[in-house]
């Protein structure tokens, strides 16, 4: 089983209350609820370093299916088992198999929004917030494509219904997070919404996942991509 620290592979400790850390990569200082068990911290920005590529990684796909786009990314070597990389993973993907199934977006300038708001939801929001950033990701995914702002009418609404209803399903599941478990059936529900709303139909592949033996919270059976 692979470990959580990016430094020292120990496991991560989850306090009650935020301190002050520096981060092992970069040397600045933040307050945090997360370190590992020998005391190391990486910020978010450092854990998601090389983010930024996926850019083009998305412009040169010509898939309908944000799962397999998704999955591209997750092969990337910015996208680790866990960490806030997956809050822009959703929409991108999204955005990326929505561009070529039809939707009228200039992609790159979304893909870059989505990179704006996708890095501002922290690490650790699923459990901290409430709200999983990878559930987030797909209302951001709607904003973008529908013009929404808080001053909208329609596309308010969508968005923050979409990000309901990836909420309700994530909770349905139940917990520990795993962020490769929860931006699939996040990229589900969008796609199914976006059908309903939109009538663009985008495809999605059979989801089994590969990634088990990397996560030491898997839930195993309970997972709806499990192959136990």
């Amino acid at each position: 089983m692979k470990d959580e620290c990016l430094i020292c592979g120990a496991p991560l400790i989850y306090t009650e209350q935020a301190q002050e850390h520096t981060c092992a990569l970069c040397g600045k200082k933040a307050h945090s609820k997360t370190v590992c068990e020998k005391g190391h911290y990486v910020c978010d920005h450092c854990h998601m370093n090389g983010v930024d590529t996926l850019v083009g990684f998305c412009l040169s796909s010509q898939t309908t299916d944000p799962i397999s786009v998704l999955r591209g990314m997750m092969q990337m070597p910015f996208c680790h088992m866990h960490g806030p990389e997956h809050h822009i993973m959703v929409g991108a993907a999204l955005l990326t198999a929505y561009k070529n199934a039809g939707g009228e977006i200039h992609l790159a300038e979304s893909l870059i929004e989505m990179l704006k708001r996708g890095k501002q939801v922290p690490g650790g929001a699923c459990g901290f917030w409430g709200a999983c950033g990878a559930g987030v990701s797909t209302g951001m995914f709607v904003s973008i494509i529908t013009g929404a702002t808080p001053l909208k009418n329609k596309e308010w609404a969508w968005s923050n219904e979409m990000t309901a209803r990836s909420l309700q399903a994530l909770a349905a599941c139940g917990g520990p997070r795993c962020c490769k478990r929860n931006s699939y059936i996040a990229v589900l529900q969008a796609v199914s919404f976006v059908q309903e709303r939109l009538g663009i139909a985008m495809e999605t592949e059979p989801i089994v996942c590969g990634h088990s033996h990397l996560n030491n919270q898997c839930i195993g059976a309970r997972c709806p991509f499990s192959c136990q």
